[in-house]
């Protein structure tokens, strides 16, 4: 694409439809006139005399908690200069869009057109009730200085300018790292930084707050080394002049070990990088264009560790790691200020998140297969979801811990909840579950171990002790995998059924015992066992595995055929049944049956229900079933609707423990005020269902399928219900996290099986018969 294309892209992007990036959406109802009362004249009234009466309360009632200003004159933007606060407001909105999607922060973006400090601070100062929280942006040096101490002595809330400290703690949290992988010590390291502005500043006095020497960095401006004898020094640099006989950048990078770049492009050359001491660390962090190309700089040193500020390259020094989450987390204690607590807080979580396993969200946003901590990887991606719980936490933390919030957080593990319900990844139930599975994991046979998805998920359900991982296939295959793929599997049984001819013999044995008399010779039994499917439910069928995982590359039929054959059916349960946990921004919904029966009769439709209701009480939710239909009690006559109520009587006369009302459209079954209003008579009438049983296999599928794709839920499942012991089927395709999430689902499955079967023998069911006297 040329430039030319480029630049109307942009300018398109911008112009069309609404102009700009950003608008204001009301929170609260506003259809009805009762509505309009309330949030205007008179109801906004008591809101009004309410904050009167205490200030604070304009957290309670208003969006002052959640806002932040982002304020510019538009004297430094982003490498286009002193363009002016009109022309960067375009950029302001971005960042008040980053904000929101990243943080679930509001902003309102304010330019202003002065270039006198005092101006600009008063303007800012008597906007302190508005807003929650100061964002600086795009000031020039040494007003940017000036400007935030001011601000920071007279606000009474976070004010922060991103420009500095947003590069400065990314910056950090990769040196940190960095120097861990090129056995460096902090306060060891010499720094050569080349640029003096705010970012250079800023960075330069965090890293001594980390622990570098300020006699260990040397800093290069226009002119070259900023010594302390130069004339006209202002204050400023002055605080990182050097009284070494250095006078450029070529000198001061000679043994030097890490390069900091806050400058320009192409500034340092290959000589100079050569010059450097043994495994450099070097930070070119210059936009668009680094001060040495990524190119040149891995070919002249295989030792470096390199950094940008680029997206194209590993390793990019990214504002966006760090300031949407410094904010939320000092946003949710209220606190006063931006501190060095805080940042230095900021730092080690983002450090501590590049060592931790990378989801595979983040895997497959940048085309990689397995991203690990290393010299390409020395920081997170901006995709990590991950980033918002952990950074917001200990800037949260630290913020209460530091004497600066006025708000204390007693429930950390409902913090971590509310902010993964901000971005919609209220997963609380998977995170229970996981704390259930690791408290006793089981050993899971994966039956299609030659998959990279499944050694994967293998090996983060075993880095978590969510299960003990038995990898089923060619061992040669899977072992090429794991070592192409650099995944840490070690110590992790594989079991190759070709080569295991005294288990085959065995299970083929107990299949052909069972299936004799319907079909299967004994020649047909072990041809199954070298069939994974085959040999997996055996696997767990005589104990030698507590559960199996299979299903993602062939298709339902063919993988739930052998688990039924072998393992069977559950004592009392006439068949199986799949179901699906939709994780909604609603919370949980549980969908059945979605894969098995195709059109199930009403009886049939009843054993499905009490199979539901069972798994449903087993993730400790209390079960409210809605039998769906095209039809609401009666209101439309067909098979369909007849079919659900027949399964509705049956079910209120012979199981009126089970909370589950039908016929009824899908609507009213998650709609409890239209329930009310309409069938007030009805059993889900105070609140909305939460498990939903379709009348054939076709709705239930179409259903999920769509939910899945329009309304953003995330799909748990297939899981199967019915079986004697645990056997779960993920879908064709499934990713990384849906694997790992059934593998949750199976370890939990496995416990309460064992723990229903010792209940079964205390009950006396297995006891052995005592010998007459």
């Amino acid at each position: 694409m040329s430039k030319t294309n480029r630049k109307q892209d942009a300018l398109d992007y911008h112009s069309q439809g609404r102009p700009g990036k950003i608008q204001v959406i009301p929170t609260k109802p506003t259809q009805s006139q009762r509505d309009l009362t309330l949030a205007y004249s008179p109801g906004v009234a008591e809101p009004c005399l309410q904050i009167a009466d205490n200030k604070e309360d304009v957290y309670k009632y208003t969006a002052k908690g959640n806002l932040v200003a982002v304020i510019s004159n538009g004297t430094a933007v982003l490498g286009l200069g002193n363009i002016g606060p009109e022309a960067g407001k375009p950029v302001m909105e971005g960042k008040g869009l980053l904000f929101k999607i990243f943080a679930d922060i509001d902003v309102f973006d304010l330019e202003l057109d002065t270039t006198n400090v005092d101006d600009f601070v008063k303007i800012v100062k008597a906007l302190e009730p508005t807003f929650g929280g100061v964002n600086l942006e795009d000031i020039k040096a040494p007003e940017c200085f000036e400007i935030e101490r001011r601000l920071k002595e007279e606000m009474n809330i976070p004010v922060m300018h991103d420009d500095q400290h947003g590069t400065a703690i990314i910056s950090a949290a990769a040196l940190i790292n960095a120097c861990e992988l090129q056995k460096k010590k902090l306060d060891k390291v010499k720094i050569v930084v080349n640029g003096a502005g705010a970012a250079a500043i800023s960075c330069s006095r965090l890293y001594v707050s980390m622990g570098a020497r300020k006699e260990n960095i040397v800093m290069c401006d226009r002119t070259g080394v900023i010594r302390t004898d130069r004339s006209n020094l202002d204050p400023i640099k002055a605080e990182f002049a050097t009284s070494r006989d250095l006078n450029s950048l070529e000198e001061a990078m000679q043994g030097a070990d890490v390069f900091i770049g806050l400058s320009s492009a192409n500034c340092v050359s290959a000589e100079m990088l050569a010059s450097m001491a043994k495994n450099p660390i070097v930070f070119a962090m210059a936009n668009p264009d680094p001060e040495i190309a990524y190119e040149l700089a891995i070919a002249t040193r295989k030792d470096i560790i390199m950094a940008t500020g680029r997206s194209d390259y590993p390793n990019q020094v990214n504002n966006v790691l760090g300031f949407p989450y410094i904010f939320r987390g000092a946003l949710d204690v209220r606190a006063t200020a931006i501190n060095e607590e805080m940042k230095i807080a900021a730092v080690k979580a983002i450090a501590a998140l590049a060592k931790e396993s990378v989801p595979e969200a983040v895997n497959m946003a940048y085309n990689a297969k397995n991203l690990k901590f290393g010299k390409d990887y020395i920081i997170p991606k901006p995709v990590d979801l991950r980033l918002m719980t952990n950074v917001s936490t200990a800037v949260a933390r630290a913020a209460i811990e530091s004497g600066v919030a006025r708000k204390v957080i007693a429930d950390w593990d409902a913090y971590t909840e509310e902010l993964n319900r901000r971005l919609g990844l209220d997963d609380a139930i998977m995170r229970k579950l996981t704390l259930k599975a690791r408290s006793a994991p089981k050993k899971v046979v994966f039956a299609e171990a030659d998959e990279y998805r499944i050694l994967k998920a293998a090996q983060i359900v075993k880095d978590e002790n969510i299960a003990i991982p038995v990898l089923l296939g060619n061992r040669e295959k899977i072992e090429q995998i794991i070592a192409d793929s650099a995944l840490d599997l070690e110590g992790v049984e594989i079991v190759d059924q070709m080569l295991d001819t005294e288990r085959v013999k065995r299970y083929a044995d107990a299949l052909y015992k069972k299936r004799q008399r319907k079909g299967v010779s004994l020649n047909d039994a072990v041809k199954f066992m070298r069939d994974r499917n085959y040999f997996g439910a055996s696997m767990v069928e005589f104990g030698d595995a507590d559960a199996m995982i299979s299903g993602l590359t062939k298709n339902y039929a063919a993988t739930i055929k052998p688990a039924l054959q072998i393992i069977g059916t559950e004592e009392g349960v006439n068949r199986v049944a799949g179901m699906y946990m939709m994780m909604t921004k609603k919370g949980p919904v549980f969908f059945g049956d979605t894969t098995v029966n195709v059109n199930p009769t009403a009886e049939e439709l009843v054993d499905i229900t009490l199979m539901l209701d069972e798994s449903v009480k087993k993730f400790n939710i209390k079960p409210r079933i809605a039998l769906l239909s095209y039809s609401n009690f009666g209101s439309n006559e067909g098979a369909v609707p007849e079919k659900m109520r027949k399964t509705a009587s049956i079910l209120h006369e012979q199981h009126p423990e089970v909370l589950v009302d039908g016929e009824m459209q899908g609507n009213f079954a998650i709609n409890s005020e239209m329930m009310k209003e309409n069938f007030p008579f009805s059993a889900l009438a105070d609140a909305p269902a939460n498990t939903l049983v379709f009348p054939n296999l076709e709705s239930g599928n179409i259903a999920y399928k769509l939910l899945q794709e329009l309304g953003g839920a995330e799909a748990v499942g297939p899981i199967l219900l019915g079986l004697k012991k645990p056997v779960h089927i993920v879908q064709l395709g499934s990713s990384v996290r849906e694997i790992v999430n059934m593998v949750t689902i199976a370890v939990v499955d496995a416990q309460a099986k064992e723990a229903a079967g010792e209940a079964r023998k205390k009950g006396g069911l297995f006891k052995k018969p005592t010998k007459k006297a």
